[in-house]
């Protein structure tokens, strides 16, 4: 495996500079609060200014402002102005792109990929809005029973680094589709998406107030967006100990959550399948977007009867893999985001060894500058080693044999999490009980896709609470309210 410096037939795009954008301002003279690095060489891409306690207090004024403008603004009207952002950033899509390689470290196709993937999420929430649908219960004569379905009110979202577009993308389409106002506090590690999302959204037109944009100390600005009366529902995509922390925030303040949270996606192979082809398309899966996605397939469980094809057909797959600069067209992965998920590969592979695990491809850096990590397959490893129980996010992953199908179900559903599994088998039967028997928000059988606007996506347990996506998109972002009225003169 081999490392190349960016690959120059892709032009150079000038890195955005980062700020804070509230009321419809974009603010840069504060002081940094992070540095952004480039995973593939360490290079400094520029600084992330930190609100103030007096920037987080604007913020919420001109959330509470701007979400009157526009809860009472026609749904078809607020379209209007979400299509001519979305245009927008389709329209930027290649320079969107490349912002995201530069600081997330992600191959360019991921990521031209994830920019046409942010942009369908506001395709699906527009023609939900003009599904929100109420509801007229039959009642006793002179009397209306109405049940309305409104915004909630401003939204505080919080966002991570592995997907810098999508993540945010998710939440501001949910919220101003609803009619909500929205807060967002984007990662530092990986910036520029946001900026360039909201600059589409502040020249399409969209009210002062509406979008906010700020970064700064994570904990400062989650207690105070949370503790505000002004913010009356929230939501993150990020680990379970943060989604825990400011869930317990929000809990205090009686505020609803919507949280996307963290999983260790376990991978049923059955007997009788083609180990073989399922191998080559497991490591394929395993290294999308340099194996930093929340549904990634970690914990390959095999029939024993095909075990050793499996891992044979991996372990070949992956010695293959060509790791190089994102930016790379001929890059089969890039490199991790950062050094501190680069020490983590290692403890994993580490933690494995010590307990009598065995590498079976990979389990090094590669290279001595920029985060590189070669795919690793760990085999012989133990049930309570830290690979088997904690989410790597990162290309490190496990194969354990197993004899029959009620071993594996039990090994699956084992841990704290469940957001999401995969699963190959020639039975129907077995399909409709892995359905039924594993505990998580979303399956894939015979297939590593994942769900798609149009469907719902998220998690059970520790893996977080409620949906994004599908027929009920808009559902945390709304409430009911009921109507009472008689229709007699008083």
């Amino acid at each position: 495996m081999t490392i190349e410096t960016q690959h120059k037939a892709i032009a150079d795009v000038a890195h955005p500079r980062v700020g804070l954008f509230i009321d419809g301002e974009w603010i840069y003279e504060r002081p940094s609060c992070f540095e952004v690095l480039n995973p593939s060489t360490e290079a400094v891409l520029t600084s992330v200014p930190g609100a103030t306690a007096d920037d987080l207090q604007r913020a919420l004024a001109a959330a509470e402002r701007g979400f009157k403008i526009w809860r009472d603004t026609p749904p078809a009207e607020r379209n209007i102005i979400i299509s001519r952002a979305i245009a927008g950033v389709r329209a930027r899509a290649e320079e969107i792109a490349q912002i995201i390689t530069r600081e997330n470290g992600k191959l360019i196709a991921d990521a031209r990929g994830e920019v046409e993937r942010s942009a369908s999420f506001f395709d699906w929430d527009m023609a939900q809005a003009l599904r929100a649908y109420g509801t007229i219960v039959p009642g006793e004569a002179q009397m209306q029973k109405l049940i309305l379905r409104q915004p909630i009110g401003p939204v505080a979202a919080f966002t991570p680094w592995n997907v810098p577009l999508s993540a945010p993308s998710r939440k501001i389409s949910g919220a101003l589709c609803a009619g909500c106002s929205i807060i967002l506090k984007a990662p530092e590690e990986t910036p520029g998406a946001a900026v360039a999302m909201v600059q589409c959204f502040e020249q399409a037109g969209l009210p002062k107030g509406v979008l906010n944009l700020v970064f700064g100390n994570p904990a400062q600005v989650s207690s105070t967006l949370i503790d505000s009366p002004v913010t009356r529902m929230v939501t993150l995509t990020g680990s379970v100990a943060v989604g825990k922390h400011l869930s317990r925030l929000a809990g205090a303040a009686m505020k609803p959550v919507l949280m996307e949270l963290g999983g260790h996606a376990p991978v049923i192979i059955c007997e009788g399948v083609n180990a073989t082809e399922i191998g080559k398309m497991a490591l394929k899966s395993k290294i999308r977007i340099n194996a930093q996605w929340c549904a990634a397939p970690g914990r390959f469980l095999v029939h024993e009867s095909v075990y050793d094809e499996f891992v044979a057909a991996f372990v070949g797959a992956a010695e293959q893999v060509h790791v190089a600069d994102g930016m790379d067209p001929k890059a089969d992965m890039g490199p991790v985001t950062s050094g501190r998920r680069l020490a983590a590969m290692q403890h994993f592979v580490d933690d494995a060894l010590a307990r009598g695990g065995k590498v079976a491809v990979g389990g090094n850096r590669v290279g001595d500058h920029g985060y590189y990590f070669a795919p690793t397959l760990l085999v012989n490893a133990p049930l309570d080693s830290a690979i088997m129980i904690d989410e790597p996010f990162g290309p490190v992953a496990v194969a354990v044999p197993f004899k029959t199908l009620d071993e594996a179900i039990a090994i699956s559903n084992s841990l704290s999490v469940g957001l999401a599994a995969f699963a190959f088998t020639n039975s129907l039967e077995e399909a409709e009980r892995l359905s039924r028997e594993l505990d998580l928000g979303v399956l894939s059988i015979n297939h590593f896709g994942a769900p798609d606007p149009d469907t719902p996506f998220g998690g059970v347990k520790d893996s977080g609470i409620g949906r994004e996506g599908g027929p009920w998109s808009l559902d945390s972002y709304m409430v009911s309210k009921t109507v009472l009225q008689r229709t007699v003169r008083v």
